[in-house]
């Protein structure tokens, strides 16, 4: 994360000042350190395919389980962004050059897997005029071509809202599309300073109008309220989302914004009720819940 932005400081600045020591992580926080015969052989498939997974660049607690069952979450576009988000590990910098090789190594990796559902993510590449989204594109199409009864997720950026280049998407399109809003309105300035709320809450709108299923997800204990968790929720049914996520922020470094609070089950299991009375397709929200959670279920 590069120096942080005045929102940012002020949104530290203020956690700060009111918060009361969290203390240790309550026991629902805890996970196991990664380990097992199949995480072994995935994490040396992706080093072999040189290879970056979210799993690994994000700290993502549920890595173990995920990949001791065979799945992971590939991050494409190179390991870099040109975003300074307040919540998130990935590098930040100038990235490298587009590797054109990558959607054939992802496609080979998910056969070598035996994947069933793949799920593919990338870093922000506001570098390039089409954002990456060929890369995106070609590796659905290998995928497609070599499992052609695999399913396929991918978790987009939010292409500063060129709907050209969501076009390019539909040329090979993914079972289910999502895009993170990630936090409530009022946060967007700290959390995702270079974003738009009502820009990605369209981006889901316009790829629902084209006929996918669509998915978003949110962290919560970042400092939102109850009542705006609901309201999000109303905001993603609105626009036609189907699937959305929910789980516990978790401060990465001391650098990124802090926790405002640790988020009880109890509450989670609120925001599943109240979200699927709105007629959502499907919620996964526990305080380890991320993104590609339990990805294959939402098929």
């Amino acid at each position: 994360m590069q120096k942080i932005n005045k929102h940012q400081k002020e949104y530290k600045d203020e956690i700060e000042k009111g918060k009361k020591d969290l203390g240790r992580r309550p026991d629902w926080l805890k996970v196991r350190l990664p380990s097992g015969e199949n995480y072994n052989e995935v994490l040396e498939l992706m080093r072999k395919s040189s290879l970056t997974t979210v799993c690994e660049e994000a700290r993502c607690p549920n890595l173990s389980e995920c990949w001791n069952n065979r799945t992971a979450t590939f991050m494409i576009l190179g390991d870099t962004c040109t975003r300074s988000c307040g919540f998130c590990n990935v590098k930040l910098g100038i990235p490298n050059e587009l590797d054109l090789d990558e959607p054939r190594r992802v496609a080979q990796s998910a056969v070598e897997l035996g994947l069933k559902h793949v799920v593919i993510t990338s870093v922000d590449r506001d570098d390039l005029k089409d954002g990456g989204v060929k890369i995106f594109s070609e590796s659905i199409k290998l995928i497609n071509q070599k499992l052609p009864k695999t399913t396929i997720e991918i978790l987009i950026p939010d292409f500063k809202g060129d709907e050209k280049i969501f076009e390019v998407i539909l040329e090979h399109p993914p079972t289910v599309l999502n895009h993170n809003l990630e936090t409530v309105q009022r946060l967007y300035h700290a959390v995702r300073p270079q974003a738009d709320y009502k820009r990605s809450l369209n981006l889901l709108k316009w790829f629902k109008n084209k006929g996918l299923r669509t998915k978003s997800g949110i962290m919560v204990g970042i400092g939102e309220t109850k009542e705006e968790v609901i309201s999000i929720m109303h905001d993603l049914r609105e626009h036609g989302c189907d699937i959305m996520t929910i789980g516990q922020y978790l401060q990465p470094t001391k650098e990124h914004l802090p926790v405002d609070r640790f988020v009880t089950p109890e509450e989670f299991a609120y925001y599943k009720e109240e979200g699927m009375k709105l007629g959502f397709f499907a919620i996964e929200s526990s305080p380890l819940t991320r993104s590609s959670y339990h990805a294959e279920k939402h098929v």
